[in-house]
């Protein structure tokens, strides 16, 4: 039966274009029931079992199905989810809805209809006869889908009737929609609230906590003071920033200021980049990387970023005052250069809540169901649940989900999620960093898997030098290509490695290894002595190295006054060139900057850190690293002359001048002059500046230094036109030379090879609208590695700590804060925060100066740079919440305490190679 769809669409001119689609009903489509007579019983996939097993339900004691509306999917995946959930009709209604409004949740629906234990139908209710239904006059689409819905479990409900004359087969509708439940048992079909189904489950009681906690809107304020004004409907912060009223941009909460956040705005109003917001009622219930819409504070009204370290200590509803007090800290008298645009938040454009790994801080209120979960990353505010399982989730590691955040709560509500296991356990904590950091980690599907060559795999005269290596076996478009590009980047732990690629293909086929032959994709230099390149050419080609060393290797060989061999003098050679290589780059303008990077000894049998020093770096890092960035330029040169809309390239952005206020400041201190106009300038400074009697200093301020960058990106040549890499000082750069770790260098790879002709191209490949949405996931697919392989080695810093006892070493004060330093351990790389102010104690007399800067405590004044003493230790008097505390041992303030982060945030460029040396 054939119908037709019309509807009007709008074109770029402003006309209006008439749209007739053909619409075809059909007969034949199954309800999914295995066994069912009217059907045949022919149903591919996973289907509806005969006899559903009996849930035990109060509500609905015989065996039935359930059939959600688009709300409950969206809303209450999570209960869906559980095991306990089977024999699901998901309409192709629903599907349509929920794909528009969430691509997650709509992926993890897609997820349990393909698996078969679920038993979830896709039931194409729109392409059945008898279960179409064409939209109303006057009937608004939301109206019509309801009513769909509503035919579609009728229908159901009438055609499974003659199944089972005993035990009649019932399909339950589940609905959250007031109005739309009460329309479903006028018309005879069975409906319940998702609530009233999931209590009604005897059998298993634990479901209610994954109930997600929802209120209609302006039904939210049930009791209480407001606390929060309303946020704004969508329609109005739209009109508003057509015309300016409002900025649009991405909430960022900080790591060290629950009262504090900034809004990163979209667009090119390069005055109102960043726009600092102060306060809980002007954070307004924002959530890190939330879209929203602020709107600006006349200019009387604007502050300075407040250098004040406050941590939540979980106020209740009722400290709304203490709140306000604490905020008052964040206002004190501040020069004029320094206030900064600062707004409010009037409502929510996008919200991008995701599952937080944390723990659950229990009531003290004896039989309480509500109480505090704290998540691990300290941007995400506390959130509130109830659960009946309290004291056995008390002291692990858990997942919860955000549901809302009513105007009249100091915290958002949600539910929990999942039981991860044991705080400290080494298994359970390396999952919570992994899913806290949206790492993919799950194994390899079969579907992927089923790309890789057959082995024993080798190189014949058909596939010969004309193919890359990566891009050899990860062909575009199919599964291990698109899991490749879903992953982005291999992500390095301290124990574990997470493959972006299978490890057939990361550790062996695509591994060069000594006296084997192996697949590449080679860039080629005729160099002169003196390192002037005569000529660049790049080639499919087939290599077969004679040595695999380690960069200690190859610095023993380079350094022996013994060995001549032609490897040896190969390595000298390339050494050479690569010092001439560097000391021109230098020249240029490129920086050496500094990051503390510790390398953990593991015990071989605990597997426990035994041991912590700082990497040690050699000439040999040096000179691999200098034929690597030349290759990277070189190779970025070549795509964008062939591609100049659509190659790949990875820019360093110039930070703003304001970024350097601390490094000048703090140089100013010591009476060094950091001149920081231009790249080239702030290097000269840095290598000018230098104390006899501080050895130190320097590396200080390279550490400083890095802290003021910002972060490199990705992006598509044809979407921007800014290409300079800051740090590199090169006006072009990408990455070719990881492709077993990096996604995108498998892109290049790919480009290159079309650019020289031996590749097809393929119709991504040339669309700059994918290659940019390509680029932003590698951005942050990248960004969360750096952050999961800090948190790594965080976790395994306490480990450290906890074998090792008390240790005191020396430190320096890397920042001054208003009630705090923060100070460095070189040894260990190590950070900590130092309060002076301690709950339930005296508070000392703090003097704050920013220009210089310094605190002083009492009569004693710390500088930044300043060395002290500090004593480390593991606290595990909180079994929930263990962390490395340090004590000032010199100079001596009785009753200071530390909480240590060793999350340094190095944005370093290039990154270090963790690969041995191949020649």
């Amino acid at each position: 039966m054939l119908k037709s769809k019309t509807f009007l669409k709008k074109t770029r001119a402003g006309g209006v274009m008439k749209i007739v689609r053909e619409h075809y009903l059909r007969d034949d489509i199954g309800c999914g029931a295995s066994g069912c007579a009217a059907c045949g019983g022919a149903h591919e996939g996973p289907v509806l079992e005969l006899q559903p097993l009996d849930r035990a339900s109060s509500l609905c004691p015989q065996p039935h199905y359930l059939l959600p509306d688009t709300n409950v999917l969206l809303h209450q995946i999570d209960v869906l989810e559980d095991p306990a959930i089977r024999n699901v009709i998901v309409l192709q209604t629903v599907l349509q809805e929920v794909r528009n409004r969430s691509a997650p949740v709509y992926k993890r629906i897609r997820d349990m209809t393909n698996n078969q234990e679920k038993h979830f139908y896709t039931f194409t209710n729109e392409h059945h006869r008898e279960t179409y239904v064409e939209q109303l006059q006057g009937e608004n689409s939301n109206d019509r889908n309801d009513r769909a819905i509503r035919v579609a479990a009728k229908w159901y409900n009438e055609h499974l009737k003659d199944m089972s004359a005993e035990n009649q087969l019932q399909v339950i509708f589940i609905t959250n929609d007031r109005k739309n439940k009460e329309k479903a048992i006028e018309e005879g079909i069975p409906a319940f609230t998702c609530e009233e189904y999931i209590k009604s489950l005897t059998a298993n009681p634990e479901l209610i906590d994954r109930l997600a906690c929802l209120s209609e809107e302006g039904n939210e304020i049930e009791s209480g003071k407001t606390i929060f004004s309303e946020h704004l409907p969508l329609s109005k912060l739209q009109q508003g920033i057509k015309s300016g009223t409002y900025l649009q941009g991405t909430f960022r909460a900080s790591r060290e200021n629950y009262l504090e956040a900034t809004v990163w705005v979209h667009g090119d109003d390069e005055d109102n980049k960043e726009i600092i917001l102060q306060g809980l009622k002007n954070l307004n219930r924002a959530i890190h990387e939330d879209i929203v819409a602020v709107e600006l504070l006349p200019k009387h009204q604007w502050v300075a970023p407040s250098s004040v370290v406050l941590q939540d200590e979980g106020q209740n509803e009722d400290d709304i005052e203490k709140e306000e007090e604490r905020e008052r800290i964040l206002k004190t008298a501040v020069n004029e250069k320094m206030l900064k645009p600062t707004g409010r938040v009037v409502g929510i454009i996008k919200r991008n809540w995701r599952p937080y790994c944390g723990m659950l801080s229990k009531s003290d209120i004896k039989e309480s169901r509500r109480h505090l979960f704290t998540p691990a990353d300290k941007r995400i505010p506390r959130i509130r649940i109830e659960t009946r399982q309290a004291s056995t989730l008390e002291g692990r590691r858990i997942i919860v989900a955000v549901d809302g955040w009513p105007r009249n709560s100091r915290y958002p509500n949600g539910h929990f999620v999942k039981n991860l296991g044991e705080v400290g356990d080494k298994e359970t904590e390396t999952e919570v960093l992994l899913l806290e950091h949206d790492v993919p980690h799950q194994a390899f599907s079969q579907a992927v898997l089923s790309f890789l060559p057959k082995m024993p795999w080798s190189i014949t005269e058909k596939v010969g030098v004309h193919i890359a290596d990566v891009s050899h076996f990860i062909r575009p478009g199919n599964a291990l290509d698109q899991e490749s590009a879903r992953r982005g980047t291999t992500v390095y732990l301290c124990e574990k490695r997470i493959d972006m690629v299978p490890e057939l293909l990361s550790s062996n086929l695509c591994s060069l290894r000594s006296n084997v032959d192996r697949l590449a994709f080679s860039c080629i230099w005729e160099m002169t002595h003196n390192a002037e390149i005569l000529k660049t050419r790049f080639t499919k080609s087939v290599i077969n190295s004679k040595a695999s060393l380690t960069y200690a290797e190859a610095q023993m060989r380079i350094d022996s006054a013994a060995m001549n061999d032609n490897i040896t003098t190969s390595l000298r050679g390339l050494n050479k060139l690569a010092k001439i290589l560097k000391k021109r780059r230098i020249e240029k303008g490129a920086l050496t900057l500094s990051s503390p990077e510790v390398r953990f000894h593991m015990d071989s049998e605990t597997h426990d850190p035994i041991d912590l020093q700082t990497k040690e770096l050699r000439e040999t890092n040096s000179m691999v690293e200098e034929f690597m960035l030349l290759a990277n330029i070189s190779v970025a040169k070549k795509i964008h002359e062939e591609f100049s809309e659509h190659a790949l390239l990875r820019k360093h952005p110039a930070p703003p001048p304001s970024n350097y206020e601390i490094l000048v400041k703090a140089a100013k201190s010591k009476n060094l002059e950091i001149k920081t106009d231009t790249a080239k300038a702030l290097a000269d400074s840095l290598d000018q500046a230098d104390s006899p009697i501080f050895p130190y200093l320097n590396t200080l301020l390279r550490i400083l230094a890095t802290r003021c960058m910002m972060q490199a990106v990705y992006f598509c040549s044809g979407m921007d036109n800014d290409f300079h890499h800051y740090g590199l000082a090169s006006p072009i750069y990408t990455h070719f030379t990881s492709p077993i770790r990096r996604y995108a260098d498998i892109i290049v790879h790919r480009l290159l090879a079309v650019a020289i002709g031996a590749d097809c191209t393929y119709p991504e490949l040339t669309d700059k609208h994918k290659l940019a949405d390509l680029c932003k996931n590698l951005n942050f697919r990248h960004k969360m590695a750096q952050y999961a392989q800090r948190a790594s080695v965080a976790f395994h810093t306490q480990l450290f700590f906890k074998s090792k006892g008390i240790v005191s070493e020396e430190a320096y004060i890397l920042f001054v804060r208003k009630n705090a330093i923060v100070v460095l351990i070189p040894k260990y790389g190590l950070e900590g925060t130092v309060f002076f102010e301690e709950k339930d104690k005296p508070k000392p007399r703090l003097i704050y100066d920013d220009e210089i800067p310094s605190l002083k405590i009492e009569d004693t004044v710390f500088h930044i740079f300043d060395k002290v003493k500090v004593k480390i230790m593991l606290d595990s008097s909180n079994l929930q919440h263990q962390k490395i505390r340090m004590s000032l041992v010199e100079p001596q303030i009785p009753g200071i305490s530390v909480s240590a982060d060793s999350s340094n945030m190095d944005i370093n460029e290039p990154e270090r190679k963790k690969k041995k040396l191949q020649k």
